[in-house]
């Protein structure tokens, strides 16, 4: 039935699985769809997230993460270059619309309101930091032409004109996505809403307010949800860091490998428009020289065929510096005339040798007076073999600049999108396979109830129906915890109907000893079994009106019923004679009948030291010690007063004294229950405790019912007279 039972479990969540995963495949359509149709219309929308919001609003964070992760991926796919920069973009969107879905804010129109916002803050805002970084100002995208016409009509800066056209575009947008998903959650059925949200359960689903708890965190240090997410997040920080690292430094050699070649070549075709020949009478002559002008015009289409090539110059290194044979003029720097005497730029010193020689040298990196540059010095040879001058070619390395923070920015892009979608699946699979079936474990445990075989029951009951199937660790540790626990419950039963057996035996030992002492008084007969119930009924009716609540528990009155019948337990100590004497002790004899309370006392404290867990005898010691103590201070054996007489014994001393009373002693015959009930009343606030008195007098049809159901074999309660066993004391 087991088996059965969790093969339908397993059926339902599989089903519950292909469900959401057809959801989500009809989610990325849907986006591929607004794509295409956003290329086909004039209006500037992107509408590639309504499948993302709708996703994430109905089958909850992982399904939204992947189809907004995925989207991208498939615009990378048909063409789009620049998606998988954006797909961190579409992530968050993700996220922050499964936020608000689990706030229902797709349920409110206004709060849908706030929704619109919040995407289109992630899609406009964040989005255009991205294509600024990437590719500048009104350079890219379907915003452009709306930046650059705000940018020239308010002289808004161009940074937040971008911003600005983005999220402009962006709140339009979304605004058009959100009341797509807001009809949609509103018009369809709960159940179907149910049926197409997947949670990931390993476990039967926990209720919201489980769920809360089972999520807080209450641990001493950290927790375990946030350790996952810092190894998580640590790790995929040191693996993006290092291939960032590793794709910059690729980059940048890539780019100077690129500006070399270019130089290289710029130089070499300008080498090939030089006549060798020709050099001095171009260097004494300029331009008069002939083809001198056709030469330069030569370089300077060598020089235009590329932004990045800055300066071109032919010059014929001397030993006193280098003669200018050819310098082109820039839009911001004027070239120098032929013939004209350039000094040695000092970081070419080192290679004025070679360049004397006639040498070739290796493309240099400078950052001085014309900024920084690649120069590449390129021989130029006369029909012998001979270097005659060098052509030149300055190709500028703000591009590695530029060209570096655009591609820093796409690979973070890229890296923040993998993360965020490694880190959601991460930790929603950690949620539901580690956190929420070890805090459930957890809280089942804490929430554990002893108190009865019934609680119990439920107990290990709710620790079964959590049904923890992760297929792992976690679930062999939910199987030795549940058998452990139906062992230990199993073990506590059998220990509590063991004590219970032993309490019960106690109990009787008890009675059987307070028998065996009662037995030697002829006179006494069911005495311990009255003043027994009687203490019972006393502190009930104290308890029902609410006197000393922090003294009268459950676990007081027990103690004080089965403590009760101790309470004569000293008069082992007494005499038969004076026991049992038929008329009144002398003042001797009371004397010695006094002393039965001490020794009572003494018996039972020596008993507790030689029985373990037996703080229950306590109130047999303050019972049998002191329940002949009055309220006045003059009882014995300590002449104790008021409260400082412990309650069990106040509470005794009237049981003892009423039963005395109505019962039918071999000194005297038994008063009537009005007469016994009488003397109670006179004496509250002398021999008893008012608020004993008062509690017992209450209780009179309950008391005047045990003292009828535990009568000694004489039917006749009306009759009775007073007849003291002393002169000074009423013995009982």
């Amino acid at each position: 039935m087991e088996n059965k039972i969790l093969n339908n479990d397993i059926n339902h969540i599989e089903r519950r699985l292909i469900r959401v995963c057809l959801m989500a495949f009809v989610c990325l359509g849907l986006n591929i769809l607004g794509i295409l149709i956003s290329s086909r219309i004039s209006f500037p929308l992107y509408l590639d997230s309504i499948g993302t919001v709708m996703a994430s609003a109905l089958s909850g964070t992982l399904p939204g993460v992947a189809v907004g992760f995925f989207t991208n991926i498939a615009k990378y796919i048909m063409g789009d270059d620049s998606a998988l920069y954006y797909g961190s973009i579409n992530v968050l969107i993700a996220l922050m619309a499964s936020y608000c879905a689990r706030k229902n804010y797709f349920r409110s129109f206004f709060k849908s309101l706030l929704v619109i916002l919040c995407l289109a803050f992630l899609g406009g805002g964040l989005g255009s930091l991205l294509t600024w970084f990437i590719y500048g100002f009104a350079s890219e995208g379907i915003s452009a032409d709306l930046a650059a016409s705000i940018h020239a009509k308010t002289g808004m800066i161009p940074f937040v004109s971008q911003v600005f056209a983005d999220f402009l575009i962006d709140v339009v947008d979304k605004a058009v996505t959100v009341i797509i998903v807001f009809v949609t959650v509103r018009i369809l059925p709960e159940n179907i809403e149910e049926k197409l949200r997947y949670e990931g359960w390993q476990q039967t689903p926990l209720s919201m307010e489980m769920k809360q708890l089972a999520s807080r965190n209450n641990n001493r240090r950290i927790s375990l949800r946030t350790k996952i997410l810092l190894l998580i997040t640590v790790a995929s920080f040191l693996i993006g860091i290092v291939a960032t690292t590793i794709g910059y430094f690729l980059f940048k050699e890539s780019t100077i490998d690129d500006h070399e070649k270019l130089g290289q070549g710029v130089a070499g075709l300008a080498a090939s428009a030089v006549d060798a020949d020709m050099v001095d009478e171009y260097i004494s002559e300029g331009s008069e020289a002939p083809g001198y002008n056709e030469t330069k015009e030569i370089l300077y289409s060598i020089r235009d065929s590329s932004p990045d090539i800055l300066y071109v110059y032919v010059y014929k290194i001397m030993p006193d510096g280098c003669h200018v044979v050819f310098d082109l003029d820039t839009d911001d720097v004027a070239g120098s005339e032929a013939g004209e005497l350039i000094p040695f730029d000092e970081s070419f010193m080192d290679a004025v040798p070679k360049l004397l020689n006639g040498e070739s040298i290796p493309p240099r990196i400078t950052n001085d007076t014309y900024g920084w540059l690649l120069t590449v010095y390129e021989p130029v040879r006369d029909d012998a073999g001979n270097t005659v001058c060098y052509a030149c070619a300055d190709i500028s390395m703000n591009q590695l600049v530029t060209g570096s923070y655009s591609f820093l920015t796409k690979e973070l892009s890229l890296f923040l999108g993998f993360f965020i979608f490694v880190l959601t699946v991460g930790l929603w699979l950690a949620e539901y396979n580690i956190i929420f079936p070890v805090n459930s474990m957890a809280l089942s445990a804490g929430a554990f109830a002893f108190t009865s075989e019934e609680e119990r029951e439920g107990s290990v009951d709710r620790i079964k129906q959590l049904d923890i199937r992760t297929g792992d660790e976690i679930e062999n540790l939910y199987k030795a915890f549940t058998k452990t626990t139906e062992d230990s419950m199993q073990y506590v039963s059998d220990i509590q109907s063991k004590s219970e057996t032993i309490s019960k035996m106690q109990v009787g030992l008890i009675m059987v000893l307070a028998d065996v002492v009662e037995g030697r008084d002829d006179s006494t007969g069911e005495h311990i079994k009255k003043t027994a119930a009687y203490t019972g009924i006393i502190l009930e009716q104290m308890r029902k009106e609410g006197k000393y609540p922090d003294i009268i528990t459950d676990k007081f009155i027990a103690d004080v019923v089965h403590s009760a019948p101790l309470h004569d337990i000293g008069k082992i100590h007494i005499s038969d004679v004076i026991l049992n004497k038929p008329g009144k002790l002398t003042d001797e004899e009371y004397e010695i009948m006094k002393t039965h309370a001490a020794y009572g006392g003494d018996l039972v404290k020596r008993a507790m030291e030689n029985v373990p867990d037996s703080d229950y005898l306590n109130e047999a010691v303050n019972i049998a010690r002191y329940h002949h103590e009055k309220w006045n201070g003059k009882g014995y054996p300590e002449g104790l007063a008021g409260e400082d007489i412990p309650l069990s014994a106040r509470v005794m001393a009237v049981a003892d004294v009423f039963d005395a009373l109505v019962s039918k002693r071999i000194y005297k015959p038994p008063y009537s229950f009005e007469r016994a009930m009488e003397i109670i009343q006179n004496d509250s606030g002398t021999h008893f405790d008012p608020s004993v008195a008062e509690a017992f007098i209450h209780a009179s049809d309950l008391v005047r019912q045990t003292a009828e159901s535990h009568g000694d074999g004489n039917d006749d309660l009306t009759v009775g007279s007073d007849d003291d066993r002393s002169n000074n004391n009423n013995n009982s």
